[in-house]
């Protein structure tokens, strides 16, 4: 069987865990955690960049930052994951679901404005498949209401909008390190602030509510509870197996990039036959070969197909329930408009294999598999 995920690994990450274990440091905030926020501080940008203990807690970070509370109102796309709600419930907020762009499978940003009323507080573009929003009309939107922009980026490392990077295009990104992810620890994630304004009280949240960061800097003699949050800093045996994959990044997105290509090139002369649609790239975009899907005709053909692959021995699957059709959905959210493309697009989209080794071989049976139940 041809899984649809393993976690990457590239040969350092237990030498790096071995070091982290010898500094007898592995509570977090050490070296290793040092070097990975160093990276992004190169890499990505922004102001500030604080590991996290997942993308999740990045968002409820951000949700805290930007004072998000009950009876606010946030608007994100529908088709996403749960994650991006649940860290704007959790402050009591309610979630305002658009419609997608059938193309990039983002939010229509030209439903954000009819969506906004006086309790709006933030907008929530979540760049999926690791394909950029529209930030400028985006972030113009929110300028002129006075809005957050938070980027939910956990599929867009290294992804860029007209040049820039994915994560340092509002004003926080958060990004993950889930094992699905093009760059894993397992369970990890970053928030990205792209002002001042917001690291000190960021860094106290992330410290339990206590000014401790500060502290082990020797800018006080003494730390305490200054303020509320929670745990979200991880152990630097996270970290540790971060850094062994950030280091070798490019090597990473370069391989899981030609096996993108390499379904995209195979697959097209379907494309051209009309029997089902291949992934679109605006032309302003970089994306990073994040996943790749094709679109069936509808639901009953994805089920068939599915079924076929499985026989042939490659596991492919669907992805996102839209928001709006869930229990929770629809008790802390609502559709705003109408749902022209976010269930009909969701029924059709398959996910088919990818990861960092993903062999010739595999490439080419998955390709064939899926010719052969197009073709005969």
């Amino acid at each position: 069987m041809i899984p649809f995920n393993i976690p990457p690994f590239v040969g350092k990450e237990l030498e790096y865990i071995e070091k982290a274990i010898a500094y007898r440091k592995i509570s977090g905030d050490g070296e290793f955690t040092a070097k990975c926020s160093a990276w992004f501080d190169e890499k990505i940008g922004g102001e500030k960049t604080l590991l996290t203990t997942s993308c999740t807690h990045a968002l409820d970070m951000a949700a805290i930052l930007c004072d998000i509370e009950q009876g606010d109102e946030v608007i994100m796309p529908s088709y996403t994951f749960v994650s991006t709600a649940n860290a704007f419930v959790l402050r009591g907020a309610k979630i305002i679901l658009v419609d997608i762009r059938p193309d990039t499978m983002n939010m229509d940003e030209n439903l954000i404005e009819a969506a906004i009323t006086n309790k709006t507080k933030a907008v929530v573009p979540v760049h999926y498949a690791g394909v950029s929003c529209e930030m400028d009309t985006i972030n113009d939107i929110a300028k002129k209401h006075n809005l957050f922009v938070i980027e939910d980026a956990a599929q867009a490392l290294t992804s860029k909008y007209k040049g820039k990077n994915c994560g340092v295009l509002g004003d926080f990104g958060c990004f993950s390190f889930h094992e699905t992810k093009n760059i894993s620890c397992g369970e990890g994630g970053a928030l990205v602030m792209t002002g001042k304004e917001h690291v000190e009280r960021a860094e106290i949240i992330r410290e339990k509510g206590t000014n401790r960061s500060k502290f082990f800097r020797g800018e006080i003699d003494k730390y305490s509870w200054v303020d509320f949050g929670s745990s979200y800093l991880p152990s630097e045996l996270n970290a540790a197996y971060l850094l062994a994959q950030l280091e070798l990044a490019d090597s990473i997105m370069k391989d899981r990039m030609a096996s993108w290509n390499y379904y995209n090139e195979a697959l097209t002369f379907l494309k051209k036959k009309g029997v089902l649609e291949l992934p679109h790239i605006p032309s302003h975009l970089e994306h990073n070969a994040h996943m790749f899907y094709i679109k069936a005709e509808n639901l009953a053909v994805r089920t068939k197909l599915i079924s076929h692959l499985k026989e042939k021995g490659v596991y492919s699957v669907f992805h996102y329930i839209p928001l709006h059709t869930a229990v929770a959905g629809e008790k802390y959210s609502v559709f705003h408009g109408e749902d022209i493309y976010t269930t009909a697009e969701s029924e059709r989209l398959l996910r088919l294999p990818l990861y960092y080794g993903l062999t010739n071989t595999d490439r080419e049976h998955i390709v064939n598999s899926l010719c052969e139940f197009y073709t005969g």
